[in-house]
């Protein structure tokens, strides 16, 4: 039983204008402090000068240390004039209803409900049978820097994205009336051309039967967010702020991967070929993520979801497929790739070594081949999607991904409710 609460005092824009303008990507969704910056440049009023105030800086070269006593100092200010802005007003035991949708999903709606969940329903070695279930390890410094950010500005602006079985629809059918009943309270167009629109709700019977369907839900999959709900539990305080999505309202995009300062002869053929069958491909771009085809021809190759794309200057694009009994079909290819080719063959244990930098859907695969050919990383390697069948298995079962596995598309931005705590 998934249990929500509303939020006692939220902090939201106060119109669509006000919602374009604070709202933003998760910190997540970028590639460098670098494009934090400029998207900072762009949008004064980006809620990322709270989330990522080591990025808000008068210049480029003047980008600070995340998480450092500075930047903490310049999040709380900052998070000061966003409470006091008029652009934003505060709201009391507020839940939400959050939809995303667009031509890129069409006819979809990813609709959910928002407001406050439990901290110890987070599934943990003391918790064994708690619902909310995730699917990959916790980097302690990640989460205590989200813990320090909710310290210093007495808020919670991150949320973290569930999926839910809701295997009959009744959850997605009572989140679909409530929405229907009148106009979204705040909409704005995000940067991918997703619409996300926000219903705020107020009222008591509403806000009953909509928590009453979430208690049907036996569970809960952290989707995105694993690192501020550990945040949010580090403090000790109760609730973390949530949103969940019927699991088949969401979608999953690759999670790929560029490389650095491994040995070149790692990358020879020969050596591949232990294990992996290894085939070049001659169009231009390569391997594009998530549609299994080579870039030009879409020519889908052969086979099932294990066919990884490599690139590196001089071989250009392959595509490499574990060899039959290497590996257990039942594994998502991102834990096949880990045992085979980064550890097998690369010689890289820990899924964390710097030498692995992860890059979302959101960066497709000539983009990926455009940083090795700038000597900005050696090689680049692309990974078939996760099936959210394949997720919800992991998830059931109490298994543990490598990290960066999914990239759920579309995202929920921050900025749009927050959750003041003083």
């Amino acid at each position: 039983m998934i249990g929500i609460v509303p939020i006692s005092r939220a902090l939201v824009p106060v119109d669509h204008d006000s919602a374009a303008r604070i709202s933003a990507p998760n910190y997540d969704e970028f590639q460098s402090d670098g494009e934090i910056w400029e998207h900072i440049r762009a949008g004064p009023e980006s809620i990322l000068r709270v989330t990522m105030a080591h990025c808000d800086a008068p210049a480029l070269d003047a980008i600070g240390v995340a998480d450092s006593p500075e930047a903490l100092r310049r999040a709380a200010a900052n998070m000061g004039r966003v409470r006091a802005s008029a652009r934003t007003r505060e709201l009391r035991d507020l839940l939400y209803v959050y939809q995303i949708d667009g031509p890129a999903r069409p006819g979809v709606r990813q609709i959910g409900l928002g407001g406050l969940a439990r901290t110890d329903q987070i599934r943990t070695d003391r918790a064994p049978n708690a619902p909310i279930i995730r699917n990959e390890g916790i980097r302690e410094p990640k989460a205590r820097g989200r813990a320090a950010l909710i310290e210093a500005t007495d808020a919670i602006v991150g949320v973290v994205n569930h999926a839910v079985p809701d295997d009959d629809g009744t959850f997605a059918g009572l989140l679909e009336g409530v929405a229907g009943a009148r106009a979204a309270d705040l909409t704005c167009r995000a940067e991918d051309g997703f619409v996300h629109s926000v219903w705020l709700i107020e009222e008591r019977d509403v806000q009953d039967r909509l928590t009453r369907a979430l208690a049907r839900q036996p569970e809960a999959y952290v989707a995105d967010g694993n690192h501020r709900s550990a945040a949010a539990a580090m403090l000790g305080r109760e609730h973390f702020l949530a949103v969940f999505f019927p699991m088949e309202r969401m979608s999953i995009r690759p999670y790929n991967r560029l490389l650095d300062g491994i040995d070149p002869g790692a990358l020879d053929e020969d050596v591949l070929g232990r294990s992996f069958a290894v085939a070049a491909l001659d169009a231009p771009g390569g391997y594009q993520p998530g549609e299994g085809a080579a870039s030009g021809d879409g020519e889908a190759p052969p086979g099932g979801s294990m066919h990884m794309g490599l690139y590196d200057r001089e071989a250009g694009w392959r595509r490499l497929t574990p060899h039959p009994g290497t590996y257990d079909p039942a594994d998502v290819a991102h834990a096949v790739a880990q045992r085979l080719l980064f550890a097998g063959v690369l010689g890289i244990e820990d899924e964390r070594d710097e030498r692995i930098r992860y890059v979302g859907a959101n960066r497709d695969a000539s983009w990926l081949a455009g940083e090795v050919d700038a000597g900005r990383a050696q090689a680049a390697l692309t990974l078939p999607p996760v099936t959210i069948e394949e997720f919800a298995a992991v998830c059931r079962q109490g298994a543990m991904m490598p990290p960066k596995s999914t990239w759920f598309s579309p995202k929920i931005r921050s900025g749009l409710v927050m959750a003041l705590l003083d």
